[in-house]
């Protein structure tokens, strides 16, 4: 499920309208009714927290599997890892425009190059020098 699905059934859920949403995070009307259409996703981390916080569940749900990803990776890598992980995922969605998979074959595409983004990290670790490795 989406971010944008998500945050309109939890909204339908607490019985409130978008306007009542958009007043309780701190963003236009307008903003919310792009988030419910996929058309855009908050950009600020403490957006996630709001919303979050205001529906009472745990912030990981609101992530999408990419925006998931971009964060573990800026946990581990900082934000050098986060923009090669943003990078990827922008490329990799490049090669999905126009074509024909099913979602289900997208996500498995996205995963598994996800997973070899990471195991890429791992076999690079051997080719730090000693006194850059943490």
């Amino acid at each position: 499920m989406k971010f944008g699905e998500k945050l309109k059934d939890l909204r339908k859920g607490k019985g409130i309208n978008q306007t009542a949403l958009a007043k309780e995070i701190g963003v236009s009307l307008r903003t919310v009714i792009s988030y419910e259409t996929g058309k855009s996703y908050p950009k600020k981390r403490e957006i996630y927290s709001k919303i979050a916080e205001y529906f009472n569940i745990d912030i990981n749900y609101l992530l999408t599997e990419d925006e998931e990803f971009i964060t573990n990776a800026e946990e581990k890598y900082g934000s050098r890892g986060a923009r090669q992980a943003a990078e990827l995922v922008a490329e990799i969605g490049g090669l999905f425009a126009g074509g024909e998979l099913s979602e289900a074959d997208k996500d498995a595409v996205m995963r598994s190059l996800q997973q070899a983004y990471w195991d890429a990290k791992e076999d690079n670790v051997k080719y730090t020098p000693k006194k850059y490795r943490k």
